[in-house]
Parts: structure tokens; sequence; C-alpha cells
């Protein structure tokens, strides 16, 4: 799995804290976006060329890794599905939502 500690950081002053490529305004979950469309790691390079072959590969890296935190989250305990804030916002908004809406 590549290294992407030195690529990936994440800084609460840019994009709201989420991860970006080096210094760049490049989120992770802009590359993801692009390559969930289809878009090549040459046509991504060629529309970004701050960005490298392996800054695209540590978006994916770092990706896996935060997923795979999650489930052994999940499977551990740490975070009951019935505790999922994303659930509970679901829920909320089911009970808060107007008919007309």
């Amino acid at each position: 799995m590549v290294d992407f500690n030195h690529i990936i950081r994440i800084n609460p002053k840019k994009r709201f804290g989420k991860p970006c490529v080096r210094d760049t305004r490049i989120t992770v979950y802009d590359v993801l976006g692009w390559l969930s469309v289809g878009m090549t790691y040459d046509e991504i390079i060629a529309d970004f060329p701050e960005l490298t072959k392996e800054d695209i590969l540590a978006c994916l890296a770092f990706a896996a890794r935060r997923e795979r935190s999650l489930q052994t989250a999940l499977q551990d305990g740490g975070l009951g599905i019935e505790e999922s804030p994303i659930l509970r916002l679901h829920n909320d908004m089911q009970i808060c939502q107007h008919p007309y809406i």
C-alpha cells in the first residue's frame, strides 16, 4: 500500500479541514469523484498538472485505510450502527420532514 502520510494533509484552514493532496486545494474526495466517473490517471493529471500518479494512488490508499478503520470500529463495537450520527441525522430528518416537501 502507498504511504500517503507525506502526501495527504489535513489543515483546518484549508477546504474546511478536508484531507487534501499536499499543499493544493484538491481534496481526496475530488480525486475519488473523478475516478468514479471514469477519468483515467492521465486525464486527471492532464487537467490538474500539479498532481502525480503517486498522489492519485495516495488518495486511494487514504480512502481504503479510512474505510477499513470504520469497519473495524463497527465490528469492535466502538460505534454501533444504531449510534451512527448519519443514521441519527437521517431519522431526525424523517421526523422533521414537512409533508409537502
